[in-house]
């Protein structure tokens, strides 16, 4: 009777596992390290990008000039293919490239390694790969810049930013918006001075008080003081700082997050930086990946041509 009832409980569970087994594919198990907090936040997200486009007419100091972009060419002979000094076209060798004769490391939106004024400290290539991500915060000075051009960020701005969103967290990146960019790409923008600015007790306040991570600002340098004192005293101490930042008006003042990406390059003492702001979901500016073409990328009716007199690539 003993051994009945056994193999009646062998068969019913072998029973049991092939009427099962198929909700093991119904069910998967729950998605591996950090892809759920994807799912969760990031894919409904909306994306706001604060860079500029680089072109060849953007503002920049007169004293490193402006970038200038040309067709690729060979630099040597590869028989069958290509002679060295002929342009490489999409008719004749499948492709095209770009060649850039960028005239500095400091063209529109930056992040400044602390190298670029003090050689003790990292270059763009030896900064921590942590500062991909961060929380981000936005200081809105553009009332009192409408009524005084130079103004910059005091301590008391951040005191009452702090009393209206509650305290700035400590690693986060800290931008100051002054609405300077609504002219880019006004080559004049360089030239413009006063230009709003970041007080050098703000500053200090920001990395010794609050322990931010770094500051960015939408000008092409930090304050209009006589010795660039705010940037010369960040560099000094090891501190890094984003410049040519565009598009804060799009951005909440807490709550969104900042994606910063960079080249490496060797030794660099700056950096093409681009940041794009993570906002909430029903934010009302910016863009999810579920609202616009990824992969494939859309197609367009005007293809991309090399414009002489813009010097550059255009679609026509």
């Amino acid at each position: 009777m003993k051994s009945i009832v056994s193999l009646s409980l062998v068969l019913l569970g072998a029973a049991l596992a092939l009427v099962l087994k198929p909700l093991v594919w119904i069910h998967p198990p729950a998605a591996p390290g950090l892809w759920p907090v994807y799912d969760a936040t990031f894919r409904s997200a909306k994306y706001v990008d604060l860079t500029h486009t680089i072109t060849p007419q953007i503002p920049v100091w007169e004293g490193f000039g402006p970038p200038a972009f040309s067709p690729a060419i060979a630099g040597r002979d590869i028989p069958g293919f290509v002679r060295k000094g002929e342009r490489f076209t999409y008719e004749k060798h499948g492709f095209e490239a770009m060649r850039y004769a960028l005239s500095t490391d400091q063209l529109g939106t930056q992040l400044d390694p602390p190298a670029h004024w003090a050689p003790e400290y990292p270059a763009i290539d030896e900064l921590p790969a942590t500062y991909a991500i961060r929380p981000l915060v936005v200081i809105d000075i553009s009332g009192q810049v409408k009524a005084d051009y130079g103004y910059a960020l005091q301590v008391s701005d951040i005191l009452k930013f702090e009393e209206r969103h509650g305290p700035i967290p400590a690693g986060s990146v800290v931008f100051v918006r002054s609405d300077w960019s609504k002219d880019w790409p006004d080559p004049a923008l360089a030239t413009r001075h006063p230009f709003p600015g970041v007080s050098l007790a703000a500053l200090k306040f920001l990395h010794l008080e609050r322990k931010i991570l770094f500051h960015g600002h939408e000008p092409l340098d930090t304050d209009a003081t006589p010795t660039l004192e705010g940037e010369s005293w960040l560099m000094h101490h090891g501190y890094a700082q984003a410049e040519g930042v565009a598009n804060l008006d799009k951005v909440p003042p807490v709550g969104a997050l900042v994606a910063i990406g960079f080249p490496k390059l060797g030794g660099g003492t700056g950096g093409y930086a681009r940041y794009i702001a993570i906002c909430p979901s029903d934010w009302k500016y910016g863009v999810s990946s579920s609202q616009i073409a990824e992969a494939p990328l859309p197609r367009s009716d005007k293809p991309l041509v090399f414009d002489a007199g813009a010097g550059m690539r255009v679609r026509k």
